[in-house]
């Protein structure tokens, strides 16, 4: 594989359309640009569903250089990122130019492979390494040097020098979920040292109604009915999975497919919030009467926050000018 092929598994990232910059992640992206400027890799740490990677992947866009992605993986090896001998390369010359004289020569040769993260390095690119604590420590350990000495230590099946000095240029951001979550590894402290952990905490409310009135096409009306069953779901039931974000774009989404109504008499609408948020109370780990309870309690909200049907567009124009004109 040459260079050019090596580097094709880089992308370029621009702003997504549909990010949604609130004062939450804006604090959030200023402090995480200041210190990768500072030269420090970044750590976005949190549960699942804050959006973690989506922001990892919208700082990366505003550093303004191409982008490598890893995803954390418990089968990785210090070869899956640093490089590794892949296949043979084979010359063959005859020599033919005296017409009485032949002479060959054959040559076979193992060939050396960069990985991503050599890439990253090499050409200053970012990195942005996704639940980074599924791979194994030992397969880590070679960001330590990148990240402090600014120097990578190079297998010696790998020709020429036997480190690479990082590009000024290079950096790091790194997501991961607490330690507490399933399928990750500790992770060794020399690791954590060399990065500015960020905590990102649950979403803020106007941040959540944003994302889900964006992600979902909906309105700011109905995404705020879906975020206020939604939060206080979260916060009233015994959820094994906590419902996110996630889960109110994902009604919204079905909402907006399905030409329902963001209204308690809506049965289609009911029904989906059943489905999306009744699973994350983990089924045959709780009872039929914790469900039927999880159940009522959902039923509940949505006849608090969805009891009127939501006036179309157009009606709630006509409502503003008759107020106006009688005013």
């Amino acid at each position: 594989m040459s260079k050019s092929d090596q580097i094709s598994t880089v992308i370029n990232l621009r702003p997504r359309p549909d990010f949604v910059n609130t004062k939450f992640v804006d604090n959030l992206t200023d402090r995480a640009l200041a210190y990768i400027r500072a030269g420090y890799a970044v750590h976005l740490r949190g549960p699942a569903g804050t959006g973690k990677t989506t922001m990892a992947l919208h700082i990366a866009s505003l550093i303004g250089r191409p982008v490598v992605l890893l995803f954390g993986d418990d089968e990785f090896g210090s070869s899956d990122l640093v490089g590794s001998q892949s296949g043979y390369s084979y010359k063959r010359i005859i020599d033919n130019y005296i017409h009485s004289v032949r002479r060959t020569e054959e040559d076979m040769q193992q060939q050396w492979i960069d990985n991503r993260l050599t890439v990253a390095c090499e050409e200053g690119f970012t990195l942005v390494y996704d639940e980074f604590t599924r791979s194994r420590p030992e397969a880590n350990n070679v960001l330590l040097s990148i990240l402090e000495e600014k120097l990578m230590a190079m297998p010696a099946a790998r020709k020429g020098s036997g480190y690479i000095r990082v590009h000024p240029k290079f950096s790091a951001i790194f997501t991961s979920n607490p330690e507490e979550y399933a399928g990750v590894h500790k992770t060794q402290d020399a690791l954590l040292d060399r990065m500015i952990a960020i905590e990102v905490e649950r979403l803020d409310a106007d941040t959540e109604i944003s994302i889900t009135e964006a992600r979902a096409g909906i309105t700011l009306e109905e995404a705020t009915r879906i975020v206020n069953v939604v939060r206080d779901f979260r916060e009233l039931s015994r959820a094994t999975i906590t419902p996110t974000v996630r889960s109110c774009c994902m009604i919204g989404k079905v909402v907006a497919v399905q030409a329902a109504q963001v209204w308690a008499a809506d049965e289609s609408f009911r029904q989906t919030c059943r489905d999306v948020l009744l699973a994350r109370l983990g089924h045959g780990r709780i009872d039929a009467i914790e469900l039927s309870r999880a159940g009522t309690l959902l039923d509940d909200l949505i006849n608090q926050y969805c009891a009127t049907p939501i006036a179309p567009m157009g009606q709630c124009d006509h409502v503003c000018e008759t107020i106006q004109s009688v005013n």
